[in-house]
């Protein structure tokens, strides 16, 4: 608290400063230090302030109207200082006519809520709203549990968590999984020695920490602490003081960069389907009013309306171990967001001979997904986005070492280009001998394929070939090299993966499963889409009211 004299100075410009020598700007460890703020609120708002140091028996007040300041009262009141602010800009319509809604204003004013309390867990803290009570949040709360508090459980459960401490920066980060991922930074907070910060250079090094972990059009949630000397750095360069300045900028890029990236690749980060469930008001198995809904995850995998025949799914040689039973049509819908089973419907699937389908652990469905038995639940696997992390990750390590081994071709073939592409061609001539890919002149603007990597049989040569060109013409004035190399070879795994509609063989689909173990990262595809959803067996004993 403060006394009746410090009370009534603290409203004048500049008394609550915090700088005592010019020294102390470039060592500045407060939010603010101009004592700026209180002065400048109290003149355009009403003000009422109340404060009790421990040592007194009453309490101050002091009442601002506009600037217009009364002297100080004695009044009763609890240790510490209140500050009330209202009726903000009311002499000054000019400015108030900029005001938002009430809405918009609360939004702003919960924001800021959020930061502080982000950056200050140890604190309690309450936000109040026309009376009713938003945020109780109190000190003794691990972050994680403030979290919870202030956005969700979900998010606060899906956070990877990791730190580093390397030529005097020290990070810690709670990072989201790609399943939470936002359609905007919004969810990213970054606070610098306790200041919540916006910088364009920690951004980016977020962003291509989840590199090949998320799609690239998607957000990562982040909360980032950054504990470095004062000195390093300027906050007085924007008057909000969120933007700040770093004397090297590059370094905490490359330290936030490392860290997040290298916990980021050592974490395996598998998608959970999630089945939620609902009451409804038809009648299933005759026992109350249910359904069952398939979340968007289950949609993406099943056409419209497209029967799957089991004996599709199953060997000739499964089909003769199981006899001429066979197994009844399943309609999946990805239309309808839930199914209902009717009671009549209970007993329409004859029995199913198990020793013929003792050794099936996997099946393909609608010639694109993989289906998986394990041993809590099961996976569904998108083959072409498994196979296109596989061969990813095979280009990667060979051409990290040397060029791609490469095939020529019996009858070379050709194709025509712009003055521009050739230009493009001799400036990465480099490059593209790396991927194997050998390019010759056959006349005025047009070139001969003689030779192409094995590795990518299965792409259309001329198409790969353009796209190529295309890439290097597009992306490759401003990338490093290390960058331009992983979009080309994002591209080429893309080019020579197995195709979705595509059917497989059970010994193809046993190799692919077996290729899997084999990548460090077979979680998402290297533009960062789930290769597979795990479904627990939970799940469906919930879906069947077994639990």
């Amino acid at each position: 608290g403060m006394d009746g004299e410090d009370l009534v100075r603290a409203f004048e410009s500049h008394t609550t400063s915090k700088i005592k020598t010019s020294q102390d700007l470039h060592n500045i460890s407060t939010l603010g230090f101009r004592g700026e703020a209180l002065a400048s609120i109290a003149s355009v708002a009403q003000i009422k302030a109340v404060s009790r140091i421990k040592d007194s028996n009453t309490a101050n007040c002091v009442e601002i109207d506009c600037g217009s300041k009364g002297s100080g009262s004695p009044c009763s009141a609890d240790f510490g200082t209140t500050i009330q602010v209202r009726d903000l800009f009311y002499k000054l319509p000019a400015r108030r006519k900029f005001l938002r809604t009430a809405n918009t204003e609360m939004e702003h004013i919960t924001e800021q809520f959020t930061r502080i309390a982000l950056a200050n867990s140890n604190l309690d803290l309450t936000l109040i709203h026309n009376g009713r009570e938003i945020y109780r949040l109190s000190g003794r709360d691990s972050l994680r549990q403030r979290i919870v508090e202030l956005f969700s459980k979900e998010i606060s459960e899906n956070l990877i968590e990791t730190e580093s401490d390397e030529k005097g920066i020290h990070i810690f980060a709670l990072l989201g999984r790609p399943d939470i991922s936002k359609t905007s930074n919004k969810f990213q907070y970054v606070f610098l020695n306790g200041r919540f910060i916006r910088d364009k250079f920690i951004s980016h090094a977020i962003k291509e920490a989840y590199r090949g972990n998320m799609e690239p059009d998607r957000f990562p949630v982040a909360f980032l602490y950054i504990q470095m000397p004062y000195e390093d750095y300027d906050v007085n360069v924007h008057p909000t003081k969120i933007e700040v300045r770093f004397y090297n900028a590059n370094l905490i890029h490359s330290q936030i960069l490392g860290c997040l990236r290298e916990k980021l690749l050592g974490t395996e980060i598998q998608t959970h389907a999630k089945i939620p469930i609902t009451e409804h008001t038809g009648h299933a198995f005759g026992t109350g009013h249910r359904s069952q809904k398939i979340t968007d995850a289950m949609a993406e995998f099943f056409k419209k309306h497209r029967p799957v025949q089991t004996q599709q799914l199953i060997t000739a040689e499964r089909q003769a171990a199981a006899g001429q039973t066979g197994l009844a049509t399943t309609d999946f819908s990805s239309g309808q967001r839930a199914i209902d089973i009717q009671a009549a419907d209970t007993t329409a699937y004859p029995n199913i001979d198990q020793a013929g389908l003792s050794q099936v652990k996997f099946l393909q469905i609608h010639d694109s997904y993989i289906i998986e038995q394990i041993d809590n639940g099961f996976l569904i696997i998108d083959q072409h986005a498994l196979h296109e992390r596989i061969l990813y990750e095979r280009l990667h390590s060979r051409i990290q070492n040397s060029k791609l081994e490469s095939q020529r071709l019996l009858i070379p073939e050709s194709l025509e280009i712009t003055d521009a592409q050739v230009d493009i061609l001799k400036t990465n001539a480099e490059l593209i001998e790396k991927l194997g890919i050998e390019l010759v002149p056959f006349g005025p603007r047009v070139y001969a394929i003689q030779a192409f990597p094995t590795m990518l049989a299965r792409a259309d040569t001329i198409d790969f070939v353009r796209d190529l060109i295309d890439l290097l013409t597009e992306k490759g004035v401003g990338l490093d090299p290390e960058r331009l190399l992983d979009e080309v070879l994002n591209m080429a795994a893309c080019k020579a993966a197995i195709k979705a509609g595509q059917r497989l063989s059970n010994s193809e689909i046993e190799q692919l499963l077996a290729d899997r173990q084999q990548v460090d990262y077979a979680g998402r595809c290297p533009h960062g889409r789930p290769t597979t959803i795990k479904f627990s067996l939970s799940d469906l004993e919930k879906q069947f009211k077994r639990t």
